[in-house]
């Protein structure tokens, strides 16, 4: 049987724990043959660091799809993530187009906390928004689930009704699948909540609110989710492997948490995660 293979494209930085350095491996070990399209170079990310390098290869990107084409390659599924500007989106729906037999996933990539990056407006979140009405998955935080559909961002005290109808709402923009990541009913839990608007069905996994935040962990949380739905695996199969492969990485990190602060140690995990992919 035919590996299963996958475009990842996003930006790579060369230090620190996030994009292609944490997806290529991630999801290298879940048995998928990774093909990665690089939009940036970076020295290191950006959080937390200072006169990092950067080298844009948005020129590039536009060729590769076009040789893979004359190669007559295929491929399973495309996953995206940070992308930056509103030339490179334009550009992931072109290999939309150009790879119709993939499943599309979208990280938007460009918020948190209530807030936009830096970097963006609400005009790049209204692309995002149309790059995602053509996707088949999407996986968007709370915040970049308030900028997609123009609504007030709501940080906390809102129940499963709350979300459910996020979620509808964000299935609305065309995708058929919507996950929001980031939950918290309460002060214990965390995880992620996902509907698929064609059985008109939600399904959820939490574990433990750990209260730290690391850079990068959405990259790894949504590495694990796509490789796993592009391995086959159900929604209800994809959030638990997805959900518990990012606690642990977080757990794994908490002991050096001072040196390790930039990203999670999600290398001394993938034992487990290749594990949760054969059992579940």
């Amino acid at each position: 049987m035919r590996q299963k293979r996958i475009i990842t494209i996003q930006d790579l930085s060369c230090f620190g724990k996030c994009s292609l350095t944490v997806a290529h491996p991630i999801m290298s070990a879940m048995g998928l043959e990774v093909c990665p399209v690089p939009t940036a170079i970076l020295s290191t990310h950006t959080a937390g660091f200072t006169n990092w390098t950067f080298r844009d290869l948005a020129d590039d990107l536009a060729p590769i799809a076009e040789h893979w084409k004359s190669q007559h390659l295929t491929f399973d599924g495309i996953s995206t993530g940070y992308l930056g500007t509103a030339a490179m989106i334009d550009t992931v729906a072109d290999y939309f187009r150009q790879f119709p037999e993939a499943v599309k996933i979208v990280d938007p990539v460009f918020a948190d906390n209530g807030k936009l990056y830096p970097a963006f407006d609400l005009t790049y979140a209204k692309g995002v928004a149309e790059l995602c009405a053509k996707a088949d998955l999407i996986v968007p935080n709370l915040t970049e689930a308030a900028f997609l559909l123009g609504e007030q961002y709501v940080s906390g005290g809102y129940d499963e009704a709350y979300i459910h109808g996020l979620l509808r709402r964000l299935t609305g923009l065309s995708c058929p699948v919507a996950v929001v990541t980031g939950v918290r009913y309460d002060d214990e839990h965390q995880g992620a909540v996902a509907y698929d608007a064609r059985s008109d069905r939600f399904t959820q996994y939490f574990r433990e609110h750990i209260d730290v935040s690391f850079h990068g962990t959405g990259d790894v949380f949504t590495s694990a989710l796509a490789g796993a739905v592009v391995l086959g695996k159900d929604l209800d199969a994809a959030l638990k492997i997805a959900v518990d492969y990012t606690v642990d990485c977080i757990h794994a990190t908490m002991p050096d948490i001072r040196e390790h602060w930039y990203g999670v140690k999600f290398e001394s995990c993938l034992p487990g995660l290749i594990r949760s992919v054969a059992e579940n």
